[in-house]
């Protein structure tokens, strides 16, 4: 294996363009899936009283917080390509 690794040892350290292109690649399905969480999290709450989500509520907070898992989807990936490279 040729480059240079970072103190992390999960990806090397000239890898962060590709972190950021495989976190753009699965932005839209970890988007997806905290949307669905959170919608479900509001049907739970239902059970306590809370007051309903909105799907649209759902999908709106969910696109801010797809970015830090989109990233973190990506870095999980990367670890398993540089497992299975070894």
């Amino acid at each position: 294996m040729s480059g240079t690794r970072s103190p992390s040892m999960t990806a090397p350290a000239t890898d962060l363009p590709r972190l950021g292109r495989l976190a753009a690649l699965l932005y839209p399905f970890c988007a997806a899936a905290v949307a669905i969480n959170l919608f479900m999290l509001g049907l739970m709450g239902q059970w306590l009283g809370l007051p309903a989500l909105a799907p649209l509520w759902a999908v709106a907070v969910s696109v801010p917080l797809g970015v830090p898992a989109a990233w973190a989807a990506a870095r999980w990936v990367r670890g398993l390509i540089a497992e299975a490279e070894r």
